[in-house]
């Protein structure tokens, strides 16, 4: 499919989705929702890892507010009081649970600005690389508006709750090595090995286990909220169906030939 707002690529068995709307540096209004959300569906079944990245000068400048004027009032019936919820139920919020509910590992490579909603779609990745250019930028206070697209869950179980306060409150910018010593990424590079470090880690997962690594992956984000004997049932059951899996039987093959093991994601 042709895409206006955002990239989409198959590099062997990796999904590139890339904003790529240089004219607004990449904002995402709700047809660019509307395109990634098709592209995260199309990796679903072509792909084994994906990764989410923005050409240009930045990853995503937030909201397109030059699109929407008046923050949702475009999606309200003409006359009625604006909503500006509305799009984050139609639009946003379908898009960041799809990205949170994908079938293997979602890695976001952050160049220049990640703002407002493109500040959740950055951090929403199971993996995150930043550039030494990249930020993160809570911008929804100098609109007078709240955080989104899972800002404040996202936030508050990455970094706490004080400097999750001080991200969205201030509204100030929180650059690649801060966002580092805060462990908001997992890894800050120079911006020109940002994509060759994004393919290279996004190799690896797309060569390993996908079946233990899905399910990994959702462990993961269930213990978030779950409690410690929610976490053990959890990791029993799907330890059940992972051992089921010819990469099991595979990964202890080679293991004990002492080889690599040839993971074929069954």
């Amino acid at each position: 499919m042709a895409y206006e707002k955002i990239s989409y690529e198959l590099d062997g068995s990796t999904a590139i989705i890339s904003f790529d709307d240089p004219a607004t540096m990449n904002a995402c209004g709700v047809d660019t929702a509307q395109e990634l959300l098709h592209a995260f569906e199309t990796a679903r079944n072509e792909a084994r890892c994906t990764i989410l990245t923005g050409k240009g000068r930045g990853f995503c400048s937030g909201a397109n507010l030059g699109a929407n004027p008046g923050s949702g009032t475009a999606l309200s019936h003409p006359g009625s009081q604006p909503d500006a919820g509305r799009a984050l139920e139609t639009h946003y919020n379908p898009l960041i649970l799809a990205v949170q509910d994908h079938p293997h590992p979602v890695i976001t490579a952050v160049n220049g600005a990640a703002a407002g909603v493109g500040c959740a779609l950055g951090l929403i990745g199971d993996l995150v690389i930043c550039g030494k250019s990249g930020y993160f930028l809570q911008a929804f206070r100098r609109i007078g508006l709240v955080p989104d697209g899972g800002s404040t869950y996202l936030l508050a179980r990455t970094i706490g709750r004080a400097r999750a306060m001080e991200m969205t409150l201030l509204g100030e910018k929180v650059p690649a090595e801060q966002a580092m010593a805060w462990g908001l990424v997992n890894r800050v590079v120079e911006d020109a090995e940002l994509m060759t470090t994004a393919k290279q880690i996004a190799q690896q997962l797309a060569e390993g286990p996908t079946l233990a690594l899905a399910m990994t992956r959702k462990l993961v984000w269930a213990a978030c909220d779950g409690d410690f004997d929610g976490a053990l049932r959890a990791e029993r059951l799907a330890q059940r169906t992972a051992g089921r899996t010819d990469d099991f039987k595979e990964g202890v093959m080679a293991f004990l030939g002492k080889r690599k093991a040839e993971f074929k994601g069954k």
